[in-house]
């Protein structure tokens, strides 16, 4: 049992135990997946799932959610006890753990269960922005300390180890699946959050990054009041000063050309071949999925092109768009666009297009960000790295 019974140890350093015996998430960045003697104890994980999630859970924060994630183990998955063929199966919060798990305890794996639901307490968020490439490259080149968007949204997006799978021809139409190993973060509204995020030039990049904002991987100072920085090496020398901790983590950040856009969405089926994966679910949509940087994590965008709206007002048939190919995980084309938005975005457009190019505007909706649950488990730990400034 963790701890001598009297009290129970904070959420910080009970994180920093986590942190002292999860160096496999470290190593397997290197190719090594070794693990010492704790990191492979079921019992030592167990204590500390009943005391992060159960007698030290904080009230007041969003990951207060009433649902906690338990991972069978690999002989367990196809078991009648605990969710049929789906790796993990889910229960609602009780003041006791033993009255959620009771006999099926040695069925769990507890240490990918901690992570799991350390991941999916986590509040994060995603930025999708309009950045223009000779800003990307000086960013990159350090020139510039932060990014200075022409155009961004940030929306808050919850970690799920199922993934929504959006019947492109009805807007209401979805289905869910188990997709864990993967993490899943979802925007439902797409269409709507991200209608005015259109590319009207050639110098457009556009831009998707993902942070961790607060919540369980967050743990606070119960003296001091104040947030522990347990990502970096020599947290563990200074949590007991209270080390601040910072605002987020970025745990995924990539940008895509305009050009590379268009080139995608103009080409059809065989637009970024070595990038992307294809699905086709109604003849009116694309479903793609590029890679992130480095391939790690996908990211799912739909991608309409705004056709001008002068020259085909007056032909009820062309106000059918063309055929659209997404760029990320899921991409979309967009059902509609309205008629006075798409004039201003045509319009932009054509006051910046070369001569002997026509310009035409690309309306980008993101549907969703995936990674591996190892990836996002490692950074919230272990990531030192400064998060992506904009």
């Amino acid at each position: 049992m963790i701890g001598d019974g009297s009290q129970v140890p904070s959420r910080y350093e009970l994180l920093g135990m986590v942190r002292k015996h999860s160096k496999s998430l470290q190593e397997t960045a290197l190719g090594v997946n070794e693990m010492d003697d704790v990191e492979m104890d079921a019992r030592f994980w167990q204590d500390l799932t009943d005391l992060y999630f159960f007698r030290s859970r904080e009230t007041g924060h969003r990951e207060d959610d009433d649902l906690v994630f338990f991972v069978k183990k690999m002989t367990q998955r196809h078991g009648a006890n605990s969710g049929g063929d789906s790796p993990y199966f889910v229960r609602r919060w009780a003041p006791k753990l033993n009255d959620l798990v009771g006999e099926i305890s040695m069925s769990i794996d507890w240490r990918r269960s901690f992570l799991l639901n350390l991941i999916a307490h986590t509040c994060f968020s995603v930025t999708v922005a309009i950045c223009s490439h000779q800003v990307l490259q000086q960013y990159q080149a350090d020139q510039v300390k932060s990014l200075s968007p022409i155009y961004k949204v940030v929306k808050t997006v919850y970690a799920s180890p199922n993934r929504i799978n959006f019947h492109l021809d009805s807007r209401k139409a979805i289905e869910t699946e188990p997709a864990y190993p993967e993490i899943c973060f979802a925007v439902d509204d797409f269409d709507s959050t991200f209608d005015a995020v259109v590319l009207t030039d050639t110098d457009h990049c556009y831009c998707v990054l993902l942070n961790a904002t607060d919540g369980a991987a967050f743990p606070h100072n119960r003296d001091q009041g104040q947030v522990i920085d347990l990502s970096t090496p020599t947290s563990e020398e200074h949590s007991t000063r209270g080390k601040v901790k910072k605002s987020k983590i970025t745990l995924f950040s990539g940008f895509v050309s305009y050009q590379m856009v268009r080139e995608a969405y103009d080409s059809g089926r065989s637009g970024f071949g070595s990038l992307l994966s294809f699905g086709h679910p109604s003849g009116k949509t694309d479903r793609i999925y590029m890679k992130g940087p480095g391939g790690r994590g996908e990211v799912e965008v739909a991608v309409s092109g705004i056709l001008d709206q002068s020259k085909t007002e007056l032909s009820p048939k062309s106000q059918t768009p063309k055929k659209g190919l997404g760029i990320g995980s899921i991409v979309r084309t967009a059902a509609s666009v309205a008629s006075t938005a798409a004039k201003h975005a045509y319009a932009a457009a054509s006051s910046v297009r070369h001569p002997d190019e026509e310009m035409l505007p690309l309306k980008c909706c993101l549907m969703s960000v995936s990674l591996p649950w190892e990836a996002i488990a490692h950074d919230l730990l272990f990531k030192g790295t400064p998060p992506v400034a904009m």
